[in-house]
Formats: C-alpha cells, structure tokens, sequence
C-alpha cells in the first residue's frame, strides 16, 4: 500500500526516483559537490551519498546565500535530485530553481510538507516515488520481500 502525501507545490514539475531522506540540514554550499551531485560535508551523517536523481528529503537546508548558485550548478550539470521535499522552504533555494527555468536548464520540483510528514518519510528512505501535482506517492516494499 503506497504512501500519499500533499504539501505545497513551491516549485512545480514531475520527478521519480528513490528517496533520500537526510538524518540533518544540509547546506548546499559546501556540502554538496555541483559536478558529482554527492554531499561532501564530512560532518555530515549522509557523507558521501548521492543526491543525484534522487527524491531530497529533509527538514531543512542550512542557508547560505551561495545554495542557490549550487543549485543551479546542479541542474546545468546533469547532477541534480529528481526533486526536493523539505518542511522549511529556503527562499536562496528556490531562486537557484527559478533562475535555472529562466537560462533554459531543466529544474526540479519542489514540495512543501508538515513536519510530522517529513517525519513519517524516514522509515522510507530509499523506497521509489514520484512527486508531481503537490503531491508525494511514496511505493513501500511489500512484507517479506527481499
């Protein structure tokens, strides 16, 4: 039985891919590498894992006003996640997202949910998704398989 979710589309678009639900905030500027998609923040609990194509989940990012250049470094490169979850909108974020749309890069959509929700998506890490229309369909793993 999948899992439904509906936030607030702050980014429109379409994405799937296998969520990545960060444990912590990160900060885009120097914790993500714009030319592999892969945190490199050595602090971080998710050190190394590939953001690339890939649903981003998480409370909030750590603000920088240099995020939304990563952002768009991201997207030009091929290297982006599918598309964004977070509880807390970064405004410098989504004007990465926005100012890629306008130079004619692909972007990806963003979506706005409760906290509790964010919450509810970490016993999924890694599961497939889709998010489209404000929307989050999470695909749980059926009982016993392996």
């Amino acid at each position: 039985m999948p899992v439904e979710l509906t936030g607030t589309a702050v980014c429109d678009g379409s994405a799937e891919g296998r969520l990545l639900v960060l444990e912590k905030p990160l900060s885009f500027w120097g914790g993500v590498d714009p030319l592999t998609g892969d945190t490199v923040d050595p602090r971080h609990p998710q050190y190394k894992a590939r953001t690339s194509g890939r649903i981003l989940v998480m409370e909030r990012t750590i603000g920088s006003s240099s995020s939304s250049a990563i952002m768009l470094e991201l997207l030009r490169n091929g290297v982006a996640p599918a598309g964004i979850v977070v509880a807390d909108t970064d405004a410098i974020l989504v004007l990465g997202i926005l100012v890629a749309d306008e130079l004619g890069h692909p972007t990806v959509p963003l979506l706005r949910l409760e906290p509790a929700a964010i919450g509810l998506l970490t016993a999924l890490d890694g599961c497939p998704a889709t998010l489209r229309d404000g929307r989050l369909r999470v695909d749980r793993p059926r009982q016993g398989s392996a």
